[in-house]
């Protein structure tokens, strides 16, 4: 009996139609394939690309305007196009993808490496309770705003942090402990690499892919982490709004307050001062559709939107009432993800101003 092909990720990406139009899609990657659907709750996808054969590109400089843009091509020579909505989340679909292939191509399955395996953990060493405990914002390990090669990157810290904290924690013994501990971490995507220097070791042959020097940069995947460019322009100074650090930001739905029809946008919040802005990934516009400005504002889980309308099956509702007492209506991709929105977006509102 054949197996069905393994669900590898899944999520909102904006998809390349035809005329040159851009539409936000519910995308699927499989073993064998990608399928993306209109819609998240659809039973059927809107189309499917092979993998077999297919090249990934990932820094694509086809469309001046929008950034974070991949390209998938087939063997038939056709180019899909694929925009996410920030680079860490595109360079995680990259490497998915770039495995895939080449496990159709090597004839194996596809499967997260096993670090316990390949660097002999001891069982007594709970990864994810390790995890949580460098993420202690009292405790853990410190992260910062850091610049590197005219970048900013925000919310991230370096290699030596990483072996320092294990260290100084007594986690690990000595130095070569706290590499072997630290690559296992990276390993299971409880680090992430930020940099060039990370990413070039973490996708090496080496079995010690963590760089223990502080020109590699690494993030909490759930940080809120974003890299921009440092502008040398002293007048380029944005709006007060945009002066705040991005805490999080991705795909969710969002019910419109007139038509009260839901939309794909995306979100990006920031703190000090508390903004939700978002954005129409279809347009690829630098500037947003609108603005919740959160500073004592009340998020809370909505069970079911009685709207009249046909009952979504994922449900995942959540509600922003802002200090004015403006109604927002959003939706997350699951119960995981509606649980760390509300968390930031609580924990903004108490913070910022």
């Amino acid at each position: 009996m054949e197996r069905e092909p393994q669900k590898i990720r899944e999520g909102y990406l904006v998809k390349k139609a035809i005329f040159n139009k851009w539409k936000p899609m519910w995308v699927t990657l499989l073993e064998d394939g990608i399928e993306f659907y209109k819609k998240k709750s659809d039973n059927s996808p809107k189309g499917m690309i092979p993998l077999k054969g297919s090249t990934i590109t990932n820094h694509c400089q086809d469309f001046s305007k929008r950034m974070y843009v991949f390209k998938i091509t087939t063997t038939k020579e056709q180019d899909h196009y694929f925009q996410a909505s920030h680079q860490e989340e595109r360079d995680a679909w990259v490497k998915d993808l770039k495995k895939a292939v080449k496990c159709i191509e090597d004839g194996q399955r596809f499967a997260r490496k096993s670090t316990r395996r390949s660097i002999r953990l001891p069982d007594t060493i709970n990864l994810s309770e390790l995890y949580i405990s460098m993420k202690d914002p009292d405790r853990g390990i410190r992260v910062l705003k850091l610049e590197k090669d005219k970048k900013v990157f925000n919310q991230c810290f370096t290699g030596t942090c990483v072996a320092d904290w294990l260290i100084s924690s007594k986690s690990v013994r000595n130095r070569q402990e706290a590499l072997m501990l630290s690559t296992a971490l990276l390993n299971e995507g409880h680090l992430h690499p930020a940099n060039d220097v990370a990413k070039n070791a973490a996708e090496g042959l080496a079995e010690t892919t963590l760089v223990d020097t502080s020109d590699a940069l690494y993030y909490f995947p759930d940080s809120g982490f974003f890299c921009e460019e440092n502008s040398s322009d002293d007048d380029a100074i944005p709006r007060e709004e945009f002066r705040g650090i991005v805490v999080k930001q991705g795909c969710m739905r969002k019910q419109g307050h007139r038509r009260k029809n839901w939309k794909v946008r995306k979100f990006v919040l920031r703190e000090d001062p508390a903004y939700l802005h978002y954005y129409d990934p279809a347009s690829g516009d630098d500037d947003p559709c609108g603005a919740i400005h959160l500073r004592g504002c009340v998020v809370t889980a909505v069970e079911d939107m009685m709207d009249g309308k046909k009952q979504d099956t994922d449900k995942n509702y959540f509600e922003i009432i802002t200090a004015s007492e403006v109604h927002y209506f959003l939706q997350a991709a699951s119960s995981e993800e509606r649980k760390e929105w509300i968390k930031a977006i609580q924990t903004v509102s108490k913070i910022g101003k």
